[in-house]
């Protein structure tokens, strides 16, 4: 439940770049890559909290940092692809 609660608050960062980036007069392209790059700091974050302070070994939490990382960054990068 965890996990699923973070990707939809990847998906909710996306779409409030997207709103920063248009009240700003940005561009949809520097909004995507900013907020892949913001997404994958959250996500090596969550992974970091899972290691150090959950006692999680390096190979048990990659595949999470994966599933957390992946569906809201691929989905940005496919909507800015053929939409934006």
């Amino acid at each position: 439940m965890r996990t699923l609660i973070i990707i939809l608050g990847g998906f909710a960062l996306w779409a409030a770049s997207l709103g920063a980036a248009r009240l700003l007069g940005r561009s949809m392209r520097t909004a995507t890559i900013a907020f892949v790059a913001i997404w994958c700091v959250i996500a090596a974050g969550n992974m970091w909290v899972g290691v150090y302070q959950a006692g999680y070994s390096f190979r048990e939490e990659l595949p999470i940092f994966l599933l957390i990382f992946l569906p809201p960054s691929i989905v940005a990068l496919l909507v800015k692809w053929k939409f934006l």
